[in-house]
C-alpha cells in the first residue's frame, strides 16, 4: 500500500503536510503542475524507452478535410491516433458539450489500424457518441479550431510570413479539445485491459498521448492548408513559434465530480505530490546544480505568468498576488542556497509564511523542478486499483466508528446542515448527455435524483445516527438498521488508510466553487494557463512548449510544467 511504502522513508525535518490543510478547496484550486504531472510522466518515459513516431496516412484535401494516422511505437507495442478533419460552418462551432459537429475528432487506436478499420472508424467517429467504437479504441476525442488565430497562422504561412508572436501568446493553441473520452465510454477499451502495460499504468497515459498526437496533428493540417493556398511560397512554422503552441481545452462540471467518486485515486496523487515535497524539504545541503536549476525553473515560470491572462475575476486577483508573490521569491532566492543546514526547507517555511496559497502552490512546483532523481520515481504509485475490493469492517463496533468519523470528518461534523446555505446546491447527472451538473435546490427540480457526492452532510447524517445507537453494536448490525449509510461507512474506514482521499469543504454550500475541483485534476494533468470562464467552466492549455512527437529525438525536460 502507498502509505504504508511511504511511512518508511525517513523524516528529518519536515513530515508531509497536513491533510486539514491541503485538502480545502481554495488551496486545490490554486494548484500549480509540477514533474509529476501526467503529461511530463508521459514525456519522460516515451523518451527514455526511445519511443519513435510516424505518419504514415496523410489523406487530407486543399480545403482541410479527410483523415491523418499517428504512429506511437514503443519497445512492446503501438498506439495510433486516427485524425478526422472537417469543413465545419462557423455557425455549428461550439465548445459545448451538446454539440454535434467539430472541427477534428480522432481515436486512439490500440496498434496500428489496418484499412478496415480506418473505413470503421470513419463512420463512427465523427459522430462521436451518436457513434460506436470497439476495445480497439483507447480514447475518443474532439476538437475545434481557434479560429482568429488558426486563420492568421495559416495566412501568414501562407504568403511566406511568420505568425504575430503576440497573436500566438494571446491565445496559445490552434485547437482546443471539447473532451476527451476514454476508459470504457461509448465502447472503447475499459481501463482494465490496459492497466497492466507499464506505459499505460500511471494515470490517464492514454489520454495524454492522444492530446500530445493531437497537437501535432494541429500544425500538420494548418501548414497543410497554408502550402494549399500559397503553394511555393509558403513556409513552415518557426520552430521557436511553434513551441508555443499547445492544445487548448474547455473543461466544464462533467470532469469535476471525478476526485470525489475516487478517493483512494485522489490520495495517491495528493500522498505523491506531499511526499515528493517533504523529501525535497529533507535534503540538508543544495548543490550548485540543484540550484541553477531552481532559478532556471523560476525564470520560465516568471515569463509563463506575463503570458498568463484571464477575465474572470477570482482569476484576476489571483494573478495579482502571484506576481506580487514572485516580486519577493526574486528577492528571497537571489543568495539561494546561502549555506548548508536544510535551504529547502528555509525556502519553503519562508514561503508558508510569506506568500498567498496561490504563491505557495507555485513554489511547491518549483521546489520539485530541480529533483528529478529523488521524486520522479513517486509518479509510479498514483494509480489506484478502485475495483470495489475495499470491504466494509462490519465487526468494527459503533463505537470505534463513531470515533473514526470524529477524527476523520469533524470539518464536515461542524457544518450546520439547518442552514439553507449549507444545502443551497445538488449534484445530478444530466438526462441529455450522461453528464454531472450541478443544481440550485430553490430553483431547479431534479433534487430527488440527487448524487451522493455531498459528502459532508453524509457524513453528518451517518454520525447523528451512529450516537442513537448502543456503544458496544457492530457495524454490521447498525448497517442492517441503516443499509442507507453503506457508501459514507465505506469511505469512513477507506480514509483510516487514506489520509488525502477526502476534500474538507462541503460541496453543495451555496459559495462552493466547482473550478476549484477541476483546477486540482487538470494541474495533475499538466495543464496551465488556467483561465476559468466562469464557476462551473475553465479554459486551459495543454503541451505548451513541449517537443513534438514527430520533431523527436529531442530534449523531452523541456516541457517543464511551469507555475
Amino acid at each position: 500500500m502507498l502509505l504504508q511504502e511511504l511511512d518508511s522513508a525517513p523524516m528529518q525535518v519536515a513530515g508531509r503536510r497536513c491533510p486539514a490543510d491541503v485538502m480545502r478547496l481554495t488551496r486545490m484550486g490554486s494548484a500549480h503542475p509540477t514533474r509529476l504531472s501526467f503529461l511530463r510522466v508521459l514525456l519522460r518515459r516515451m523518451q527514455s524507452e526511445g519511443w519513435t513516431f510516424t505518419r504514415p496516412v496523410w489523406d487530407v484535401n486543399d480545403k482541410g478535410v479527410g483523415r491523418a494516422v499517428y504512429c506511437a511505437n514503443g519497445p512492446e507495442r503501438s498506439y495510433s491516433l486516427v485524425a478526422f478533419a472537417h469543413d465545419l460552418p462557423d455557425d455549428m462551432r461550439s465548445d459545448r458539450v451538446i454539440a454535434t459537429a467539430w472541427d477534428a475528432t480522432f481515436a486512439l487506436f490500440d496498434g496500428v489500424p489496418s484499412e478496415d478499420d480506418l473505413e470503421r472508424l470513419e463512420r463512427n467517429v465523427p459522430l462521436q457518441e451518436a457513434g460506436r467504437v470497439s476495445e480497439s479504441e483507447l480514447s475518443l476525442s474532439r476538437a475545434n479550431r481557434s479560429v482568429r488565430l488558426f486563420n492568421h497562422v495559416v495566412e501568414r504561412l501562407s504568403q511566406g510570413d511568420q505568425p504575430d508572436r503576440n497573436e500566438i501568446e494571446a491565445v496559445g493553441y490552434l485547437m482546443r479539445t471539447t473532451a476527451v473520452y476514454g476508459s470504457g465510454k461509448f465502447g472503447a477499451a475499459d481501463h482494465e485491459k490496459i492497466r497492466s502495460r507499464p506505459e499505460l499504468a500511471a494515470p490517464f497515459q492514454a489520454e495524454m498521448l492522444s492530446v500530445w498526437l493531437t497537437r501535432q496533428f494541429t500544425v500538420d493540417l494548418a501548414e497543410h492548408l497554408a502550402t494549399s493556398k500559397g503553394k511555393d511560397r509558403a513556409v513552415r512554422l518557426d520552430p521557436a513559434i511553434k513551441a508555443r503552441l499547445g492544445v487548448g481545452n474547455s473543461t466544464g462540471l462533467g470532469m469535476a465530480p471525478f476526485i470525489v467518486r475516487h478517493p483512494v485515486l485522489l490520495n495517491n496523487w495528493m500522498l505523491a505530490r506531499e511526499e515528493a515535497l517533504a523529501r525535497v524539504r529533507n535534503l540538508d545541503t543544495a548543490s550548485p546544480l540543484a540550484a541553477e536549476s531552481l532559478h532556471k525553473a523560476f525564470a520560465d515560470a516568471r515569463i509563463n505568468l506575463a503570458q498568463w491572462h484571464s477575465e474572470h475575476p477570482l482569476q484576476v486577483a489571483r494573478l495579482e498576488e502571484l506576481k506580487r508573490d514572485f516580486d519577493l521569491l526574486a528577492q528571497q532566492i537571489s543568495g539561494f542556497p546561502e549555506g548548508p543546514d536544510y535551504p529547502w526547507d528555509r525556502l519553503w517555511r519562508w514561503g508558508e509564511a510569506s506568500l498567498s496559497q496561490e504563491g505557495q502552490e507555485a513554489l511547491l512546483a518549483l521546489l520539485l523542478e530541480p529533483h528529478g532523481a529523488l521524486v520522479d520515481e513517486l509518479a509510479d504509485r498514483m494509480s489506484a486499483d478502485e475495483d470495489g475490493s475495499f470491504r466494509i469492517d462490519g465487526a468494527m463496533s459503533t463505537a470505534e466508528l463513531r470515533s473514526l468519523m470524529e477524527e476523520h470528518y469533524s470539518w464536515a461534523l461542524a457544518v450546520d446542515f439547518s442552514r439553507p446555505h449549507s444545502s443551497a446546491r445538488f449534484w445530478y447527472v444530466s438526462e441529455e448527455k450522461l453528464e454531472p451538473r450541478l443544481g440550485e435546490r430553490e430553483l431547479d427540480e431534479g433534487a430527488s435524483l440527487e448524487q451522493p457526492l455531498c459528502i459532508a452532510r453524509l457524513a453528518s447524517e451517518l454520525h447523528a445516527d451512529l450516537e442513537a445507537r448502543p456503544s458496544g453494536d457492530s457495524v454490521a448490525a447498525f448497517l442492517l438498521q441503516h443499509p442507507e449509510h453503506r457508501f459514507m461507512v465505506r469511505r469512513a474506514q477507506m480514509a483510516r488508510l487514506h489520509p488525502y482521499a477526502e476534500i474538507r469543504d462541503n460541496l453543495i454550500a451555496g459559495d462552493m466553487l466547482p473550478i476549484d475541483l477541476m483546477r486540482c485534476k487538470l494541474a495533475f494533468f499538466g495543464a496551465t494557463h488556467f483561465d476559468p470562464r466562469s464557476d462551473k467552466w475553465v479554459r486551459i492549455c495543454l503541451f505548451q512548449d513541449a517537443p513534438y512527437p514527430l520533431d523527436l529525438p529531442q530534449e523531452v525536460e523541456n516541457a517543464r510544467g511551469k507555475a
